[in-house]
C-alpha cells in the first residue's frame, strides 16, 4: 500500500513539473515575438532648426542659378567650347545609403573611442581627365560635387578625422597635404610627385562621394 502511494505520489509530482516546463516554454516563446509597432507609441520628433519652407529654397535655388552657373558655364565653354556642358546642380544619395553611411561611420568612431561631432559637406570639383590618383573612373569631369568628411574633437579642435592603421581617429590635414602640393588639375607640377609620400599611414577613409548627381532641367525648382 505504501509502494503504491509512493507510486502515486511520484506520478503527480512528475506531471507537476510537466504542466510547469510547458507554461514556461509558451511564455518563452511568447517574448520572442515581435512587438507591434502600431501598439508602440514614441514621443513626436520635433523639426530641426534648420529647416527652411520651401519658398526660401527656390530663393537660394535661383540666387545660385544667378550667380553661379552662369559663370561656370561660361567657364567651362572657354575651357573646350567643343563640347557643351550644364552646370551640377544637385548630388544626391539614396536613404538606405546614408542610414548605412551614418551606421558605419558610428560604429568606426566608437571602435576608435571618439564621438562623430559633425558633418562636413565639402564642395567639390571633378578633374577633367579619365581617372582619379588612386586609379577609379571619373563619371563626370568637370562637373561639381560634394563629398563628406565626419569630424571629432582632436586635442580640444573639431577636425575630419580618418582611422589609422591603428584603430585611432587621425587628422586628415596631417596626411593629405595642403593644395600647393597636389599641382593642377592636369597633374604637371612638379609637387604633384610628392602625393603619394602624403598617402602611406594605410589607414581608413571615412569620407563619402559618388552620389548621382543631376544638371538642369532634372531638379525640384525648375
Amino acid at each position: 500500500m505504501k509502494n503504491n502511494k509512493r507510486a502515486l505520489l511520484a506520478i503527480f509530482g512528475a506531471s507537476l513539473l510537466f504542466l510547469a516546463s510547458c507554461q514556461q516554454g509558451n511564455k518563452k516563446e511568447e517574448s520572442t515575438e515581435p512587438a507591434n509597432p502600431i501598439a508602440e507609441q514614441t514621443e513626436p520628433v520635433p523639426p530641426p532648426k534648420g529647416i527652411i519652407s520651401l519658398k526660401e529654397s527656390k530663393s537660394l535655388y535661383d540666387n545660385y542659378t544667378k550667380n553661379r552657373v552662369d559663370m561656370i558655364e561660361e567657364f567651362e565653354a572657354e575651357r573646350e567650347p567643343e563640347k557643351e556642358f550644364d552646370a551640377a546642380r544637385f548630388t544626391s544619395f539614396t536613404y538606405a545609403d546614408m542610414k548605412n553611411y551614418m551606421a558605419y561611420v558610428e560604429q568606426e568612431a566608437k571602435e576608435a573611442g571618439v564621438e562623430v561631432a559633425s558633418l562636413r559637406l565639402y564642395f567639390a570639383n571633378y578633374p577633367n581627365k579619365p581617372d582619379f590618383p588612386d586609379g577609379d573612373k571619373v563619371v563626370h569631369p568637370r562637373q561639381n560635387s560634394i563629398f563628406i568628411v565626419p569630424t571629432t574633437i582632436i586635442d580640444g579642435e573639431e577636425l575630419g578625422f580618418y582611422i589609422d592603421a591603428e584603430g585611432k581617429a587621425k587628422p586628415i590635414k596631417n596626411v593629405v597635404g595642403s593644395s600647393e602640393d597636389q599641382g593642377n588639375d592636369e597633374g604637371n607640377t612638379a609637387k604633384a610627385s610628392m602625393i603619394p609620400t602624403l598617402f602611406q599611414d594605410d589607414g581608413t577613409s571615412l569620407n563619402l562621394n559618388h552620389g548621382n548627381s543631376g544638371p538642369p532641367p532634372y531638379t525640384d525648382f525648375q
